[in-house]
C-alpha cells in the first residue's frame, strides 16, 4: 500500500500545489482543513480516491490526531497574515504548528514539514514575524529532524498579492503602496511544492530552508514589472510608514467592531512586516542546498494575469491586428 501523509490547510494557495506534487508521487493524501466540502476540487489532482479531503481545526488535539491517524509524514501549511476572531496568530502558528508537531512525535510520524516565513524573528517588530519564530522553535522541540520552509512573497494564479495589485488598477490611476522602497525575492509557488516534496520523500536535509526567486526587487519595481505585464499605465504612489500606521489602527478598530464584517485593507502588524527587506538571509540554506532552480517572474506573471488586461484574453489579438497591413 502507498504511503499516507496529511497536509494540514492543503487547499490553500500554497497546499494545494503541494497537495498536486504528492499525488503525481503516488502518495495518498488527506487534506486536513475546516470546510471540507470547498476542498473537493483537490481530489482530481490524484488517481479516484487518492486524494481525501477531511474536517480538521488546528486549534483542537482529538481533531489533529485524528486527521494525523496512520499517516507516514506530515506537512503544516496553515499560517494567516492577519488575525480574525479565534484565529489569532498566538493559536494559529505557536499553538497549532507545536500542536501538529507533538502529536507528530507522539504518534511516531517519519517526517514533517513545516512552511513558515522569511522573517521569522522572535525579537521582530511585528507579531507575525514574532510567532511565525515561536512556532519554528516549538516544531522543532518536537521534531528536531523537521524541515522548515521559508518563502519569500508567494506569487502563482491564485496568489493574493499580484492578483490584488491588478485589480486595484481598475479603480482609478493612482496604484497606492506602502513600503515602495522594501525589498521582496519572490518566488513561485510550485517551486515551494517541490521543496516539500523533496523533504517529505526524505530528499533534503533536516533544518530551515530560506526559499526565494531568481530576482530581488522593490515592491515598486514588482509594481511596475506587473503594470507592464497587464499593459496599463498607473501612478505608483508611496503611503509613508506613518501613515499606513495610522491606516492600520483605523482599520483594525472598523474590523473589531464589526465583528469581521469590515475587512482590513491592512493592518499594523502588515506596516511593521513592510518596513523590512523580505529576501533570503546569505547565511542561509535555499533552493541550491535542494538542487532547485527557481523559476523567474517574467516566466508565470504573463500566464494568469492577461485577465486583468484591457482587452483581456483578445489583448494580444488586438495588439498583433494593428501590426497587419493592408
Amino acid at each position: 500500500m502507498s504511503k499516507l501523509v496529511t497536509i494540514y490547510g492543503g487547499s490553500g494557495f500554497v497546499g494545494r500545489y503541494i497537495v498536486r506534487r504528492m499525488a503525481q508521487d503516488g502518495w495518498r493524501i488527506r487534506v486536513a482543513v475546516r470546510h471540507p466540502n470547498e476542498a473537493i476540487f483537490v481530489k482530481p489532482y490524484g488517481v479516484v480516491g487518492q486524494v481525501e479531503p477531511i474536517f480538521c481545526n488546528i486549534r483542537d488535539d482529538d481533531s489533529v490526531r485524528e486527521a494525523m491517524l496512520g499517516a507516514d509524514a506530515v506537512v503544516n501549511c496553515v499560517g494567516i497574515l492577519a488575525e480574525s476572531g479565534k484565529n489569532t496568530f498566538d493559536a494559529i502558528q505557536i499553538d497549532g504548528a507545536e500542536r501538529v508537531a507533538r502529536i507528530a512525535a507522539e504518534t511516531g510520524v517519519g517526517k514533517l514539514v513545516h512552511i513558515s516565513a522569511i522573517g521569522a524573528d522572535a525579537d521582530g517588530k511585528s507579531t507575525y514575524q514574532q510567532t511565525k519564530s515561536k512556532g519554528e522553535a516549538a516544531v522543532l522541540k518536537h521534531m528536531p529532524d523537521a524541515v522548515i520552509l521559508r518563502p519569500s512573497i508567494v506569487f502563482g494564479a491564485e496568489d493574493e498579492f499580484f492578483n490584488r495589485f491588478a485589480g486595484m488598477t481598475r479603480f482609478g490611476p493612482i496604484l497606492p503602496v506602502v513600503g515602495a522602497d522594501t525589498k521582496f525575492q519572490p518566488v513561485y509557488v510550485d517551486d515551494i511544492a517541490k521543496a516539500t516534496r523533496m523533504a517529505v520523500n526524505g530528499a533534503a536535509d533536516p533544518g530551515i530552508y530560506e526559499l526565494g526567486g531568481p530576482d530581488v526587487q522593490t515592491f515598486r519595481a514588482l509594481m511596475e514589472e506587473m503594470l507592464s505585464v497587464i499593459r496599463k499605465r498607473r501612478l505608483i504612489m508611496n503611503i509613508p510608514f506613518f501613515l499606513a500606521a495610522i491606516m492600520g489602527g483605523v482599520f483594525d478598530l472598523l474590523n473589531k467592531i464589526s465583528f469581521g464584517l469590515v475587512p482590513s485593507m491592512i493592518t499594523r502588524d502588515q506596516v511593521k512586516n513592510l518596513r523590512h527587506d523580505n529576501v533570503v538571509a546569505q547565511d542561509a540554506k535555499t533552493f541550491a542546498d535542494l538542487g532547485i532552480s527557481p523559476t523567474a517572474l517574467e516566466a508565470v506573471l504573463p500566464d494568469y494575469l492577461w485577465r486583468f488586461r484591457p482587452s483581456g484574453q483578445y489583448s494580444d489579438i488586438k495588439k498583433s491586428a494593428k501590426n497587419l497591413t493592408t
